[in-house]
């Protein structure tokens, strides 16, 4: 019995002996916990530091970057590319850097992402191939900014900016099309300013009992007139069709690039007026019944 009285006894200091230890832990770890807050607070402040000047820094990398890019006369679309390209890789470098100071391992962090860039890189093929088709358009240079083109899905405009995985399109009537980089590497486009001058077919249909040499004449005329038309290239008024209800005129000249749109809705117009005056009519679709 007194031996159970003793163990019970025991007992009892221990568990009291446990009970001061949990109380001057907690004592303890309360009176630390200002410290540590405040250690931490300071650790926050030093990462928004370090990450308000990284991007000052980026900033400034960048401006440098784009100034020696218009020194050497780089292209507009290659400048833009590599802008983002470096804003990109930089920021990922900036938050390492802060990662890395609040005591987390870059390495684990590195093979993390790697590991997860295989599975991620599986789910967007489409990205990885529009920015692979980025790279591939501003080292082939199939057309660089200001350019009008014509990809093979019928999307068309001139050329604005060439971004990492889109390049965007302003079409004649103000709107954005934004086509991914992989449609357009992998298609056929029609760059429509590669070259100063551009052709022009404007088509007219004129009445069956109309002169056609007279009416090759007065087009030709109006051809020759206008300021748009460069004189020294090829010049033709030519039969194109004999189609059901009128006979089809091409009218066939060559205008520079960005005077392409006005030239050819002048012309129209004049090409109206011009017959309207030589009494050529320009003939509705018509039907002959024979009862």
């Amino acid at each position: 019995m007194e031996e159970q009285a003793v163990q019970e006894q025991i007992r009892e200091i221990g568990f009291i002996a446990s009970d001061e230890l949990q109380v001057g832990a907690i004592e303890k770890y309360l009176q630390e916990l200002p410290d540590k807050l405040l250690r931490f607070g300071v650790r926050i402040l030093m990462a928004l530091v370090v990450f308000f000047v990284g991007v000052q820094l980026i900033r400034l990398i960048r401006r440098i970057l784009r100034k020696s890019f218009e020194r050497r006369n780089v292209d507009l679309g290659v400048s833009r590319f590599m802008d983002s390209f470096v804003k990109a890789v930089l920021y990922i470098l900036l938050l390492f850097m802060i990662a890395s100071y609040f005591g987390m391992d870059v390495t684990s962090v590195v093979a993390l992402v790697g590991s997860a860039g295989v599975a991620i890189g599986l789910a967007v093929q489409g990205s990885l191939s529009n920015f692979a088709g980025g790279v591939l358009i501003l080292l082939l240079q199939p057309f660089k900014i200001g350019d009008y083109i014509r990809d093979s899905a019928g999307n068309e405009g001139t050329v604005e900016e060439v971004q990492l995985f889109y390049t965007r399109l302003i079409t004649p009537d103000r709107h954005v099309v934004v086509v991914p980089n992989g449609t357009l590497a992998n298609s056929n486009i029609l760059n429509m300013s590669s070259v100063d001058d551009r052709r022009m077919d404007i088509k007219v249909g004129i009445s069956y009992d109309a002169d056609i040499r007279r009416a090759k004449e007065v087009l030709l005329k109006v051809l020759e007139e206008d300021p748009g038309v460069l004189q020294d290239q090829e010049k033709l008024v030519f039969v194109d069709e004999l189609a059901d209800s009128s006979v089809i005129l091409d009218l066939r000249c060559y205008s520079k690039n960005e005077m392409f749109w006005e030239t050819k809705w002048r012309l129209t117009e004049k090409v109206k007026y011009a017959l309207d005056e030589a009494k050529i009519s320009i003939p509705f679709p018509q039907l002959d019944v024979h009862m």
